[in-house]
């Protein structure tokens, strides 16, 4: 039968040039202003390049992508670049008392009011 030939992962020649992408990443990042590094439509074609450069990479030297060497090095750019993006939670608070009471009665007094036209029409059913 036919022999089925495999390609082993050359995990040196990945992590040999997987740095080149990070080099080119930080090329592009550097026409980023730094204050805006947080929002990602200010660099997604860059950052686009950057992971079809990584997985270029790591099919071209026979691995899968994405693999834990590659992203162990992307997360290191990550840590370089994005460190200081966290998401900030919403603090929640109710509203003033006056406008929790407002937001409150109207629909009870809505529903008051609905319920009360529905049995005085049921009671002059004869009129209408």
């Amino acid at each position: 039968g036919a022999r089925q030939q495999t390609n082993l992962c050359n995990e040196s020649l990945m992590l040999e040039k997987l740095p080149a992408c990070g080099k080119s990443f930080e090329e592009m990042m550097k026409k980023v202003d730094s204050k805006k590094w947080c929002n990602l439509t200010e660099f997604i074609i860059y950052y686009d390049n950057f992971t079809q450069c990584t997985e270029r990479e790591a099919n071209n030297a026979s691995c899968f992508w994405p693999n834990s060497l590659t992203e162990g090095f992307i997360t290191g750019i990550h840590k370089q670049f994005f460190s200081n993006c966290t998401s900030e939670k919403i603090h929640w608070e109710d509203p003033p008392d006056e406008i929790l009471i407002t937001l409150i009665l109207i629909p009870v007094m809505l529903t008051c009011a609905m319920i009360t036209l529905v049995v005085w029409c049921s009671k002059r059913s004869d009129i209408l």
